[in-house]
């Protein structure tokens, strides 16, 4: 299978655990010297990126503010850093399979930047279980990836 398409495979998985284990098979095709083929042509879902039902998606100025005063706010600040990991995941794999015909070293860097995002995220979410959270237990919001959808046409403007 196609390198971008393998990215576009991991960017839709809904499922944390399952994002991040693709992500680490992608890169393991990287590492194992495969390349995208510049002449596969990968349709974009309607439902870009996957996503588990939770955490609830609010406007950034819903989210409440984070301190570190108790254990619960930590949880909270936490499950927000978790958040834009996860949220950097969907942003690499997203390059990787959005833009055909680029320098191979482009994929590489990206391909690298998600697998240790998928290693950061993977981190935090089991820290958060030691503080009894887990990620999609506090509200968040989309802008990054909203951020993603409007430089979508463009390499230069991402």
């Amino acid at each position: 299978m196609d390198l971008r398409q393998l990215a576009l495979d991991a960017l839709t998985q809904s499922d944390p655990s399952s994002k991040v284990a693709a992500t680490r098979a992608l890169a393991q095709a990287w590492q194992d010297g495969h390349r995208p083929n510049p002449q596969v042509h990968c349709d974009e879902p309607s439902d870009l990126p996957g996503r588990p039902a939770r955490p609830r998606l609010v406007h950034a100025t819903q989210v409440p503010r984070r301190s570190i005063h108790t254990t619960q706010r930590r949880a909270a600040l936490l499950h927000a850093v978790t958040h834009i990991e996860f949220n950097a995941i969907n942003l690499a794999l997203d390059a990787v399979w959005r833009f055909a015909q680029m320098p191979e070293d482009f994929y590489g860097d990206w391909i690298r930047v998600a697998a240790e995002e998928a290693h950061h995220f993977s981190l935090l979410q089991a820290h958060l279980k030691t503080l009894g959270c887990q990620y999609g237990d506090f509200d968040a919001h989309d802008g990054l990836w909203l951020m993603t959808r409007q430089t979508a046409h463009d390499v230069v403007a991402r």
